[in-house]
């Protein structure tokens, strides 16, 4: 494995921590900065938003530099972000940290993956995007308790500075292990006068989005995550209100889940480098089946566990082919990466609402689960769509010109 994959995953660990271990510090840092609830509840709600806006934006205004000196800037932003968080005040402070750390989140999962693809041979492409996910997805299981076991025996700001460290380290990692014209796309020509690659342009990249094979692959991606976030995000009710679990039970449950999603995200890497579209469509189908099946047996406390470990499995297995899918599709376009990215946040927040809205007119703790299975079932035709599209001779995809 080369060495510059392993410091984009842990940069991805980095980034991955600060997003999830809020949720565990959320009571102490409110009780801290003299806040309410609702008010501590925008340092997650406002990362996300500054998440999606940030992928765009900052992929956008870095589009000519070389994708390893953002890199290296997206990091030390997240570094300052983190310490500005750990060292605040007061609550506009903490939530400026917050802000500025998310900035960075959706560039650096997008260029970086590009950049990780860029590390080994073609036919292993999904396989490194995979690698630098799994970071996130390790995150994702040991965020939330690191944060609180880190925030009830030293402090919440304990918990930031602990990840500005893990930052440094990263940026370190990045600087000096990842090769300096990694991930650079091509011109047309393949090269300039010099026999380099030249990056592209804003105007270039966004020539990417003419093609219909990118917005099927952005908007089967926010479908995806809409299905699976659509289910997780009220799933502590189903497990405690229909499964029967006590609410000290949810933490171990949510690290099966996030088990789930490690599994998912290695094995669907392998499985897309073999056949990319059929791994995807099957990722999706089996998403919709395991939320479907979990709405009809969340009453068994043992169908449960299994199902929400195969929630994680399915709902993430789709990400690495997606990642290389887009920006194979986009000639390399690392905006339209970043906007892979982006789209999985919309969906997010399309899931999270229609799951409330489910539940909001009365029909359980179970509901969330079929309106999951319901948006990743339309992501699994679009995906269809797509792939049969993309076979036909017509649908060819040509490199835009400069």
């Amino acid at each position: 494995m080369p060495s510059g994959l392993v410091a984009l995953a842990l940069g991805g660990f980095g980034i991955g921590l600060t997003e999830f271990l809020i949720a565990g510090l959320l009571p102490q840092v409110a009780s801290s900065l003299t806040v309410s609830e609702a008010a501590a509840g925008w340092l997650i709600s406002g990362y996300a938003l500054s998440v999606a806006i940030g992928a765009i934006a900052l992929t956008a205004a870095t589009a000519r530099l070389p994708r390893k000196q953002v890199l290296v800037g997206l990091v030390t932003l997240f570094v300052l972000g983190n310490l500005l968080s750990a060292v605040a005040p007061n609550y506009p402070v903490m939530l400026l940290g917050r802000i500025v750390a998310a900035l960075c989140h959706g560039s650096f999962f997008g260029i970086g993956s590009l950049v990780a693809r860029g590390l080994v041979a073609p036919e292993k492409k999904s396989r490194a995007v995979a690698v630098m996910f799994a970071g996130l997805t390790v995150a994702n299981v040991l965020g939330v308790p690191f944060g609180a076991l880190v925030g009830e025996r030293w402090g919440w700001r304990a918990a930031f500075w602990a990840v500005t460290g893990i930052g440094v380290l990263a940026l370190a990692g990045i600087a000096t292990l990842v090769p300096a014209g990694a991930g650079r796309t091509p011109s047309a020509s393949g090269a300039d006068g010099a026999g380099q690659e030249r990056p592209a342009g804003l105007a270039t990249q966004l020539r990417a989005f003419r093609s219909g094979q990118v917005w099927l692959t952005l908007v089967a991606t926010a479908l995806g995550y809409g299905g699976m976030f659509g289910a997780f995000s009220y799933i502590a009710y189903t497990f405690t209100e229909v499964s029967g679990f006590d609410p000290q039970d949810v933490a171990w449950l949510l690290m099966v889940y996030g088990v789930g999603l490690v599994v998912g995200n290695l094995v669907g890497g392998r499985a897309a480098d073999r056949d990319r579209d059929r791994a995807l469509v099957l990722a999706l189908l089996g998403l919709t089946l395991t939320l479907a099946l979990f709405g009809l047996l969340a009453a068994d406390a043992t169908a449960s566990v299994v199902l929400v470990f195969l929630m994680g499995v399915t709902g993430f297995a789709s990400v690495p082919g997606m990642i290389t899918r887009v920006t194979d599709h986009a000639h390399g376009a690392a905006l339209a990466a970043s906007a892979n990215v982006s789209a999985s946040n919309v969906g997010n927040a399309l899931g999270a609402w229609l799951g409330g809205l489910a539940i909001g007119a009365g029909l359980g703790y179970t509901s969330p689960l079929y309106v999951g299975a319901g948006i990743a079932l339309a992501s699994t035709v679009v995906m269809v769509v797509a792939a049969r599209r993309a076979r036909a001779p017509q649908a060819e995809d040509r490199v835009p010109a400069r």
